[in-house]
């Protein structure tokens, strides 16, 4: 299958290449930011050292991560909605819907819930410390930062809707109705279009990023948790948790092209891609493993025994390391992508849920 190449725009090209010199020019030297769902906090990790060198208070129940593009600052999605285990299993696997809820058990009671504390958090990665709340609607769960640093687009999983927020000022320009649950929340690496993806039912919604309309909506099997695209912003890859599935989408045209079936008892949710774009990481939740899928041959080629529930994972500049978010064992394992095994665990906050990476 032939690639569609796109041209990137002179700014992405510049950031991109501008985040290369800085890596290289420190040797590889970069900090893990893992958010902790539970304790409220986000561990810093120095990696070349593997030793935690921070934890930074930052509010109720910091999910999604992220850095500005320079790095200086990490943007984390903060929630007031209280968390919930994870949902019992019917005998073939699926998460089992709520009684007249129609959602899964695992996810968010808005009964109590504090929305006050909803927003994007700001941390300064330089000084150490929490700078601020930006309004990002309500329950923010993922998001994405644009190449110029200036908006965030954010899933509203308590309100079906995903939110387009102003960096500068913290107003929210645009808001987006889009179905139960949204989640995962991707840019395309030119900026173009914005996936979101609706665990309840499915669904898979293409905003054109110039027009703020929605270009094309996909449909694939129960709980889309993220989207990861190829360097080249051809094919975009969303893990359907209910089903053990992989789903492949042409991300020119915005259509199904796929699915690639994960090994027995996968879950799959977060999704990390090799800088290289040759390999695509994911990690399986109750699998406890992490999958390596070839992105040539659209197959796996290996499975990766991690810690318990893996959720958030994300490489290093580098491409030498994976680091995988263990929510229930409270740790980060740390993958050697050489030799595609495990080499420790580093011990975070309560609740380990995302992972980002950033060059110092």
């Amino acid at each position: 299958m032939k690639h569609t190449r796109l041209i990137l725009p002179l700014a992405a090209i510049l950031l991109m290449c501008s985040a290369t010199a800085r890596a290289e020019n420190n040797g590889g030297a970069y900090v893990v930011c893992v958010s902790n769902e539970k304790s409220g906090d986000i561990t810093i990790i120095d990696g070349a050292t593997a030793k935690v060198i921070n934890t930074i208070p930052v509010g109720k129940r910091p999910r999604g991560i992220h850095a500005s593009p320079d790095g200086s600052v990490v943007y984390v999605a903060l929630s007031g909605t209280p968390i919930s285990g994870p949902p019992p299993l019917d005998a073939a696997g699926n998460p089992i819907l709520a009684k007249g809820k129609g959602k899964a058990d695992d996810d968010d009671d808005d009964k109590n819930s504090d929305h006050s504390a909803d927003g994007i958090g700001v941390v300064d990665l330089r000084a150490g410390k929490f700078l601020r709340k930006l309004p990002a609607g309500s329950d923010p769960e993922q998001f994405a930062v644009t190449a110029d640093g200036k908006r965030i687009y954010a899933s509203n999983e308590d309100v079906a809707t995903a939110s387009l927020m102003n960096v500068a000022d913290g107003k929210v320009e645009r808001i987006f109705p889009v179905k139960k649950e949204p989640e995962g929340v991707g840019l395309r690496p030119d900026g173009k279009f914005v996936y979101v993806t609706c665990e309840t039912g499915g669904d898979i919604f293409v905003i054109d990023t110039s027009t703020y309309k929605v270009v094309s909506h996909l449909n694939v099997h129960p709980r889309p948790r993220s989207v990861a695209f190829l360097p080249d912003g051809t094919r975009a890859f969303i893990p359907s948790e209910s089903v053990e599935e992989l789903n492949l989408v042409d991300s020119v045209e915005h259509k199904l092209l796929k699915t690639i079936k994960l090994p027995p008892g996968s879950r799959p949710m977060g999704t990390a891609m090799a800088p290289d774009g040759k390999k695509l990481y994911v990690g399986t939740g109750r699998g406890g493993t992490v999958c390596v899928v070839d992105t040539a041959s659209f197959s796996v080629v290996n499975t990766i025994k991690v810690g318990a529930r893996p959720w958030g994972v994300a490489v290093s500049p580098d491409g030498k390391r994976l680091y995988v978010a263990n929510g229930p064992s409270n740790d980060v394992s740390v993958v050697d992508l050489e030799t595609e095994k495990e080499l420790a665990r580093i011990k975070a906050g309560e609740g380990p849920w995302g992972v980002v990476v950033v060059p110092k």
